[in-house]
């Protein structure tokens, strides 16, 4: 379902992706718009699941974790009882801050933080080679961030991206 929008909708979508403690007249004053109709417009675009929910940006590093692996993982072989008991072991552990299923080499990409290499070590082994049907696990560690995924960039009205 294409969500219509305006220079309006795209100036609150970025607004709010800087800063979702913004008010209605803050947000209002920024594009033009008086407090209903912006109001009326964030509302919109809540319900129709553009916005899905709003959240604080923690600072990993303040809060202890000093390294970001990306973990490729290949199992053994897929079906729907191992992808769900492998899926179900993933979201168990808490140091898994991203999970996707994954085309090409290998079936799984997990993002993983973890205090520093000993304790990744650590998660590597106890946790993550222990996972269901583990046939092969691939490290790569971020030596530095430039972007974070919660950074989108806001498409244009016109284009066939701008959908929930």
């Amino acid at each position: 379902m294409r969500i219509e929008s305006d220079e309006a909708d795209r100036q609150l979508l970025a607004a709010l992706q800087q800063n979702a403690r913004l008010t209605t007249s803050e947000l209002a004053q920024m594009t033009g718009l008086s407090q209903s109709p912006c109001w009326r417009r964030i509302k919109r675009m809540e319900e129709s699941g553009l916005i899905d929910g709003y959240h604080a940006r923690l600072n990993r590093r303040a809060l202890g974790y000093g390294v970001v692996a990306f973990v490729s993982i290949s199992i053994d072989f897929q079906n729907e009882s191992r992808s769900t008991e492998f899926v179900e072991a993933v979201l168990a552990i808490p140091q898994v801050v991203m999970f996707h299923g994954i085309t090409g080499s290998a079936d799984f990409l997990l993002m993983v933080v973890a205090e520093d290499l000993d304790a990744y070590s650590n998660l590597l082994t106890s946790k993550l080679h222990r996972l269901p049907g583990v046939r092969q696990v691939q490290s790569s560690f971020s030596l530095q961030e430039f972007r974070r995924f919660d950074d989108l960039p806001i498409p244009a009205p016109d284009s066939p991206s701008l959908s929930p």
